[in-house]
């Protein structure tokens, strides 16, 4: 007895050895300083075919096409959005630095038990004044006033909200005393807590842009 398989025929088209293979790329990025950032990347990358599979700021993993867009074509098209792919060690080391004193000073209570400076000692395992070298040799400005500039920003934040007192926001931020915030505030920010508290917004807004 005579048996026959028959086979479906193939649709090349839907053939698995004929789809593109998309791949993943983990990219260093500068000047990511918020979640909207986050949020603009992904935007762009759906708009363009691709899309972000994993973000935290300045560190992406972006899932791309590479029949459509190389690495070369794909770095050139982050820093069209806005942010600088980076690559050397030590930029890649003041970019952590810069995203830890976010996370340390906008979303963790550690200001209050321990000097940010000791934190970033222990968090890196190197000394305060190595990171402070590199992290002025890549930016704009120094280590420790980044640090202030966010505490600033942070202590704004909580002023505008009104839920805590100053002597309490002082606590919070590590101050010593409400004061030495107070003086601190009105050295960074160009005005005194009252008049911030006059136009909380504004102030904000400008300060963040500057």
């Amino acid at each position: 007895m005579l048996f026959v398989l028959l086979m479906p025929a193939i649709n090349n088209s839907r053939h698995p050895l004929t789809m593109p293979k998309r791949l993943k790329h983990r990219f260093q990025l500068r000047n990511m300083q918020c979640q909207c950032c986050l949020r603009l990347l992904q935007l762009e990358l759906e708009r363009a075919g691709m899309s972000l599979v994993k973000g935290e700021l300045g560190d992406v993993v972006i899932s791309y096409d590479p029949q459509k867009i190389n690495l070369q074509e794909l770095a050139s098209f982050i820093q069209d959005v806005g942010f600088e792919v980076v690559e050397d060690r030590e930029s890649l080391l003041a970019e952590e630095l810069k995203r830890t004193v976010i996370e340390l000073v906008h979303h963790s209570t550690y200001n209050a038990m321990v000097r940010n400076s000791d934190f970033l000692v222990g968090r890196f395992n190197k000394s305060y004044q190595y990171l402070s070298s590199v992290f002025s040799k890549h930016e704009s400005i120094t280590l420790e006033k980044f640090i202030i500039r966010h505490r600033i920003a942070k202590a704004m934040e909580l002023i505008q909200s009104g839920d805590l007192t100053l002597s309490e926001i002082a606590f919070m931020m590590g101050y010593s005393s409400v004061q030495y915030l107070s003086t601190q505030f009105k050295d960074v920010a160009g005005v005194s807590v009252s008049d911030f508290k006059k136009d909380p917004a504004g102030i904000r807004t400008r300060f963040n842009q500057s």
